[in-house]
């Protein structure tokens, strides 16, 4: 795949643009979903932020999800120890909540009330976090971000991949989670993200990202 040097500015508005022209693909429904995938030490988070932005200045109402309040209890994922690479792939995130408590209220009528739950598990407490449901009025945009979200048969519109290196993935992950790593050669093995996602963009130097271009 060839990728082409771009700063974060012009990467974030140029995704703006191609989200803001976009229709829902997958259902004809009034909400658009979009990913940003990547492992912790690619910063989705600041890349769905940014594109947030992007979107509202363009009159787009927009949710940023974390799939991080997505994920099951300590004792679900901790079943086969806290350090179990399989399970961090297999067992942490409830697809079933997200699917309950996001996706399907973006379904079209008369299935989706578009009142979207933007968390329900802290992960650092292991309970509840009680927030309030979100309403997104038609026309609005899920921006989902998180680990290990592609290959999972969620209904995104368009899926954006942060790809680091094994190497760059290694020197930019905690210590403490270095037990992850084995997770993500998987991701990349199995789902193949940099081939499934939409768009690719390069992080491996947070300072100088590259990307895949507009169509992909």
């Amino acid at each position: 795949m060839r990728l082409e040097a771009i700063s974060w500015e012009r990467l974030t508005g140029a995704l703006a643009d191609r989200v803001a022209g976009l229709t829902a693909a997958a259902d004809g429904g009034p909400w658009l979903r979009v990913a940003v995938d990547g492992a912790p030490a690619a910063r989705t988070g600041e890349l769905a932020d940014r594109l947030a932005e992007e979107l509202r200045v363009r009159g787009r109402p927009v949710l940023v999800v974390a799939a991080g309040g997505f994920l099951r209890a300590a004792s679900l994922r901790y079943e086969y120890g806290r350090r179990d690479a399989d399970a961090y792939y297999d067992m942490w995130l409830d697809t079933g909540a997200l699917w309950r408590e996001v996706f399907d209220p973006l379904e079209p009528a008369p299935r989706g009330t578009g009142r979207v739950l933007p968390d329900l598990w802290d992960p650092v407490t292991d309970r509840a976090t009680r927030s309030p449901y979100v309403e997104l009025p038609p026309g609005g945009v899920l921006l989902l971000h998180g680990a290990l979200l592609l290959g999972r048969w969620f209904p995104f519109d368009l899926s954006v991949h942060l790809r680091l290196s094994p190497a760059a993935l290694a020197r930019r992950t905690d210590e403490d989670e270095q037990w992850t790593l084995p997770a993500f050669a998987r991701y990349e093995e199995e789902v193949r993200p940099a081939e499934t996602a939409d768009v690719v963009v390069r992080a491996d130097d947070p300072r100088h990202p590259a990307w895949s271009g507009p169509g992909g």
